[in-house]
């Protein structure tokens, strides 16, 4: 390159000279600085983003509060909620409570119930098995025994005949008939034979021949297999 030469007359600058050259230099400085800076003296956003940014204490203190009423809100749903869950549980518990109880009740009143209805069948039965120890009790309770095992007969023959055969005497026994030349005398109300007796005893009297009630049904019984009833009995059969 071309060195620089010196102009003649112009080898060194004065003191005027450089005051002049700073001079331009600072205008020249201030003219950058007012370019940079726009309109209104509002900063660029290179330098807003630049520029640090700066929260006061009470800017602190308002993000601090917001966040604990956030916190305090949904600390307050939860226990609603729980709240909520614990009162349907209580309820819930009440609800089986009181069904159980309920329940239960329901089942009391039928035990009683089916007490009572043991305690009245007990007490007819009771009452239907007790007859007086005499020829009508033995007619009754024989009567009540026949309908249970659909042998036909009513009161007024049966005591007819029982009257024909014994005079009502339970003990009674034939010893000058034919069934008593044959070694098997009759015996009893209506004076049946031990054989007779023996094949239409009924299940339930006693096997005694003697026996008021059952020489009564095991009679019934045979005079119904034979003539259809003892109602049509008049007579020895």
């Amino acid at each position: 390159m071309p060195q620089n030469t010196p102009v003649k007359g112009h080898g060194r600058l004065t003191k005027a000279h450089k005051l002049s050259l700073a001079g331009v230099a600072g205008l020249g400085a201030a003219a950058v600085a007012i370019s940079l800076v726009p309109g209104g003296g509002q900063t660029t956003a290179a330098d807003s983003a630049t520029t640090p940014v700066v929260y006061s204490e009470q800017h602190i203190k308002d993000v601090k509060a917001s966040v604990t009423d956030q916190l305090a809100g949904a600390s307050l749903k939860v226990e609603a909620a729980a709240a909520k869950q614990k009162a349907a549980a209580e309820s819930g518990e009440k609800k089986d409570a009181a069904a159980t109880a309920k329940q239960k009740a329901s089942e009391e009143r039928e035990k009683e119930t089916v007490s009572r209805s043991s305690e009245r069948v007990d007490a007819q039965q009771v009452a239907a098995t007790t007859y007086p120890d005499n020829l009508d009790g033995w007619i009754r309770e024989a009567l009540s025994i026949m309908k249970k095992n659909d042998i036909p007969g009513s009161y007024y023959w049966l005591h007819k005949n029982i009257m024909r055969e014994s005079s009502g005497n339970p003990k009674a026994i034939n010893n000058w008939d034919i069934n008593a030349i044959n070694g098997i005398p009759s015996k009893g109300l209506l004076q049946v034979i031990p054989p007779t007796f023996e094949a239409y005893h009924v299940a339930g009297t006693k096997k005694d021949i003697y026996d008021p009630v059952a020489n009564i049904v095991a009679a019934a019984n045979y005079a119904a297999d034979r003539y259809g009833s003892i109602d049509n009995v008049d007579g020895p059969y």
